[in-house]
Order: structure tokens, then sequence, then C-alpha cells
């Protein structure tokens, strides 16, 4: 978030003119903070700052005020006390009053909750999700673009009235609980860090009754760049959040079967994806830790693999594991043949498991393959679907297994069928969970349960 501090030979925040007015561009090192206040990225794109009616293209002191104007901003941006010297409502520089003035609150919040949570939940969630529902903006699928709801409470006092205008908005519903959620918890912020002063919570004790409805589960919702996510992605894309509780697990044979149907498969990027799916099954790691798996994390000679980092689809980028730990995991001999044998195959891609096109899997591409999709075509006014099922969704249809478990499961499947193979040995399930980034309590808890063949001696 914090601008970089860097000595400058000459200012680098340039003077353009658009529809003859004058605005400023700023380098790519001032996009963390411009994302924060406009609540969206800028994906490389330089962000420009218009300068409306105090510049105008045909005004020489307007070009004399823009320059002096570029030259303050840049030497406030790139100070070491910067956060001090800028003003994010920009009244400093004689252009607030505008959207900025509503946003200082906020800027101190997101740059304080970007430290608590992952970069993805935070891209996902804070820059793009939370934002567009206070900006009252909705993906319309058709145009395939944003369209204003009326609903936008970006501009309005934060108070009351404006509140529970959200409650009006018409997205999901649980989304909105989770934006008055964040509003709620920025507010208290702004009050705790005495940034907002004799002002009560507006966003406090602001319930919204959240009815199951049935039709909200088969939603789309916006993914990343715009791309429209279907409720059959969303399952699996969620998975990391919702799967982690549920612990259900797939039987060894049922492990085996699937397994072999991906190897067995007529099409190529199932059969190409068969080598993740049993090392998934092997190892007990979550999906986009073997997303991100490279050939330097693993360590023949020592035996072992290196879990640092995942791959994060909402930020296409690696990130840290989970518990922001470092694992080793011990290379067995069913391990090392795998590895062994995409070794030969592959010996110039960095990548363990690349897709066929030699990109980095994720939760849509991993989905895809598992679960399967549905295409929506319209013909002659008429809306048509064609299913295309995943390998697991055909296992299912088959009757081969039993249910449908979403790709998160394969860890659940081995650390359940691991831990009840050595729950005699506490060394073991130690080591267990050491290799998995778990406990040995949450393994006794959750995936050993108890015994129901134990009897308690009478006293």
């Amino acid at each position: 978030m914090k601008a970089q501090s860097k000595v400058q030979t000459a200012c680098d925040i340039t003077i353009g003119v658009d529809h003859g007015s004058l605005r400023l561009q700023f380098p790519s090192r001032h996009s963390p903070l411009w994302e924060a206040l406009d609540g969206k990225l800028l994906k490389g794109k330089p962000k420009y700052l218009p300068l409306g009616r105090h510049g105008y293209k045909d005004n020489p002191e307007d070009w004399k005020r823009a320059s002096a104007l570029a030259a303050q901003m840049e030497a406030d941006l790139d100070h070491p006390e910067w956060e001090k010297l800028f003003d994010p409502t920009l009244a400093k520089y004689g252009i607030g009053g505008g959207k900025y003035a509503k946003l200082a609150d906020v800027l101190q919040y997101l740059q304080w909750k970007e430290t608590k949570v992952e970069p993805s939940t935070f891209a996902d969630r804070y820059l793009r999700r939370y934002s567009n529902i206070i900006k009252g903006l909705k993906w319309d699928k058709k145009s395939r673009s944003f369209s204003a709801t009326g609903n936008d409470i970006s501009s309005l006092p934060a108070n009351r009235l404006s509140a529970e205008k959200l409650l009006l908005s018409p997205y999901n519903k649980a989304a909105i609980v989770d934006t008055i959620r964040a509003l709620n918890e920025a507010f208290d912020r702004g009050q705790s860090t005495g940034m907002i002063k004799n002002a009560q919570n507006p966003y406090r004790n602001l319930h919204l009754e959240v009815v199951e409805n049935p039709k909200e589960k088969y939603t789309s919702a916006i993914g990343v760049d715009g791309e429209i996510l279907e409720w059959w992605q969303l399952q699996d894309s969620r998975q990391e959040e919702e799967c982690e509780t549920d612990v259900r697990f797939f039987t060894k044979n049922e492990r085996d079967i699937i397994v072999r149907a991906f190897y067995e498969s007529d099409k190529q990027n199932e059969r190409k994806a068969a080598p993740l799916i049993e090392f998934l099954f092997l190892t007990g790691c979550r999906p986009g830790e073997a997303f991100a798996l490279r050939w330097g994390d693993i360590f023949f000679d020592r035996g072992y693999i290196r879990f640092s980092k995942s791959y994060a689809t909402s930020i296409k980028s690696t990130k840290r594991t989970k518990t922001k730990e470092i694992r080793m995991f011990r290379i067995t001999p069913k391990i090392a043949s795998l590895l062994s044998n995409i070794r030969k195959s592959q010996s110039s891609v960095d990548l363990v498991f690349p897709q066929v096109g030699g990109q980095t899997h994720s939760n849509s591409s991993h989905s895809l393959i598992w679960l399967g999709k549905v295409d929506k075509k319209e013909v002659n006014g008429k809306s048509y679907e064609y299913h295309y099922p995943g390998v697991v969704t055909r296992l299912v249809s088959e009757g081969k297994i039993s249910q449908y478990l979403a790709p998160y499961h394969t860890r659940h499947t081995y650390i359940t069928l691991t831990a009840h193979a050595n729950k005699s040995d506490t060394s073991a399930l130690l080591l267990l969970a050491h290799a998995c980034g778990n406990s040995v309590e949450i393994i006794v808890k959750h995936y050993l349960g108890f015994d129901k063949d134990i009897h308690l001696v009478e006293v």
C-alpha cells in the first residue's frame, strides 16, 4: 500500500489532455494507493486524475498550475513520511470535495485490513465485491459490463439513511451482510483511531434477515477481470472457505477409481491432470499448494517436498501457504515414482503440474475437469443448456462412486485414511499433523472422531 521512496530527477506524474481538460497521470509505483482509494484494481493501466474545471488545455496558467500540482503531489507521495503529508481527500491540493473526501477514513481502514487478510481475499472482497456493492454496480451478463442499480451510497454521508439504503441493494443477501460487516468494522476502526469523532456507527445493529433462497445458490458472480463465474464454478472456487470444515472423504476404493478415471480419460486435459489428482490424494496438500509447486521444491536427494507457497486464483499470483508456514513433506515410494515419471516427460517445464498449454492450474480449471460446466446459449429467443460433466461428476452419475465431493476433499481423504491407519501411533499422528499443516487435536477431533467399538470401563 505504501508509496515507494525514490529520488526523482524529474516529475514522473505527467500531464495530459482528455476532452479539452487537463489530467494527471501517475506512475505505477503509486498504483496501490489509488487502487485502495478507487476500490478497484488498475490491472497495469495508469491512474488518471482529471482536473476538470481546475485545468483547461487552452489556458497557459492552468498548465503551470497543473505542473506545480504534479510536483507537489509527487513530493508528498514519495516522501518517507508520505502518510502524514499526502491528503487523500485532495483538499490540500485544491481539488478536493469529490469522492475522495468521502473515502479518506476508509483508506486508513483498507491499509490496516490489507495486513490482516490474505492478498486474494483482500483483492476479491475489499477491492472488488464490497466496493461494487457500495458503488451500486452490478454485472450484466448480456452486455458484459457493469450497470448502475441506483443504490450508490459511496458519495453519501455515512448515516443511518445511507446504511438502510444498502439493505435495498439488488445483490445476493449474504454479500450485503458481509459488506455491512466490513463497513461496521471500518467505522469502528475510524472511531478507535480518532479519525471519526462525535458520530454514532450507523452500521452497528443494522440487521438483514437472510432467508435461504434456493435460486441464489445457482446465481453467477463476477471473478477476475470481469469474467462471469457460474454457480458450478463458484461451488469449488469457495472450497477453501467452506470445505475446510466439511471433512467428508472418499473411501480408498473410490480414491483409486477417481485416479484411474483421470488416467484413462479420452480427454487430453483430464489425462494431463491425472498426476496432479494422484498427487493431491497422496499428500493431502491444498490444491493451491500443488498448483504452485515447482521442481525447485522437490528434493529427491533429501527425500522431501517443500510446500512454501500457494497459487491464488483471485489475484492470479502465488502467495504464502494458508498457515504462513513452510512444510516439509516426506517423499514416499509411490510419490517418488509419480514425480520421477512426470520429470522424465517434462524436463524443460518449471511447474510440476502445468496445464496442457503450460499455464498454472487454477480453481476454475480444476473445477472444469473435476466437476464440469454448463453452457447457456440462446437460439431464436429460446435458452438452451449444454452440460459437460467432469470426471467425478460422470463417476457419480454412473454409480461408480457414492457421492460428489469438491476437489478440496482430496485433502480430507488423505488425512482421514492416513489417520485411521495410524490411530494407535501418537508419533505418526504428530508427523501427519506437521506434514499437512494441522494439529493432532484437529485430526483427533475432526478426522478420527471416536471409536464406536471402544467401551468405557465401569468404575
